[in-house]
């Protein structure tokens, strides 16, 4: 088979081990900037990316015979993917590899929010025994309110079934509901929901979604988790909302500073004065864009591209 693959991040070695043994050439390349990938993207059918830069449309014309595009990952909005298609470029994601990770990590954060589990460990460390400050709430008996309701958001509800807690979702696909989960309007999640929990793809409709009107249609004051995208949630609304007591806390594994690579925070010289809240605040639980990258889901996202990438040249996969 005549299928070079550039690989422009490092992933699980099964990825190019097993393309291998299907015939595909591999090459990688780790450290050339984005023009010196441009300059040469004309030779290969096939790339292999997470997040480095961005593919866009300039970068689309150059690659004059590329047929797919791999992201292992779940999103795929370093891509245009509207040019892509239109070039008849197949687009490839893994939101099957990391959906269990993601869906544990944010279990675990509101288990640990909601039990103030850092707060009385780091307590403890500095010689404070505080039981009554560290009580605890159950969540057995609250509604948690998803929105995406997708690989993540499914797999997410799945772990909550073992709870005594009603599973509310909203989507803007129709008929997504299962027995995990309720599908209901976002006005009525809004009205119900004690947890808001974030599964979400980042586009221009979801965007800043997390604003201050936003927060301010829920009826009751609530929890705030967002696995998802940073730049879903607006962090000044955020703060301003756990300031007035409408939000109860926040478990946060991605935010609105982050850089595109997802690698990096920011570099400003200022710490924005949010995110100093954010740090700060004993009702916060941060993570660093960590939650669908476990030890097992980083061989999982690249068996899911590895199993999509042979079944486009040997079934009819698109």
């Amino acid at each position: 088979m005549d299928i070079k693959i550039l690989h422009i991040d490092s992933n699980n070695a099964i990825l190019m081990r097993q393309l291998q043994e299907l015939g595909f050439e591999n090459h990688e390349d780790f450290t050339s900037s984005k023009e010196e990938i441009e300059a040469k993207i004309q030779s290969y059918q096939g790339i292999v990316i997470r997040s480095r830069f961005k593919i866009d449309k300039f970068f689309l014309d150059k690659a004059t015979n590329l047929q797919f595009i791999a992201r292992v990952g779940a999103g795929l909005e370093s891509i245009d993917c509207e040019y892509a298609i239109s070039k008849n470029i197949t687009l490839i994601a893994a939101p099957e590899g990391n959906r269990n990770a993601v869906a544990e990590h944010t279990l675990g954060m509101i288990l640990s929010l909601f039990n103030n589990l850092n707060k009385a460990d780091r307590e403890i460390r500095s010689g404070h025994w505080n039981r009554e400050g560290n009580r605890g709430h159950e969540l057995d008996g609250k509604t948690v309110g998803i929105i995406g309701y997708g690989n993540m958001g499914k797999c997410f509800a799945k772990k909550l079934s073992g709870f005594e807690a009603e599973v509310l979702c909203y989507d803007i696909k129709q008929h997504v509901g299962d027995a995990n989960a309720k599908q209901v309007s976002l006005k009525e999640l809004q009205q119900k929901a004690d947890v808001l929990s974030l599964h979400i793809p980042w586009t221009p409709e979801t965007n800043k979604m997390v604003d201050a009107a936003f927060i301010d249609a829920f009826t009751k004051s609530f929890w705030v988790f967002n696995t998802s995208r940073g730049n879903h949630v607006v962090t000044a609304d955020l703060v301003a909302a756990m300031n007035a007591g409408k939000v109860l806390g926040a478990g946060l594994d991605v935010l609105e500073y982050e850089k595109l690579s997802f690698e990096t925070l920011f570099q400003e010289d200022n710490t924005p004065e949010a995110f100093r809240f954010l740090l700060e605040a004993d009702n916060v639980i941060l993570s660093p864009h960590v939650a669908g990258w476990t030890f097992e889901s980083h061989e999982r996202l690249a068996q899911v591209i590895v199993d999509k990438i042979k079944a486009k040249y040997f079934s009819e996969y698109e």
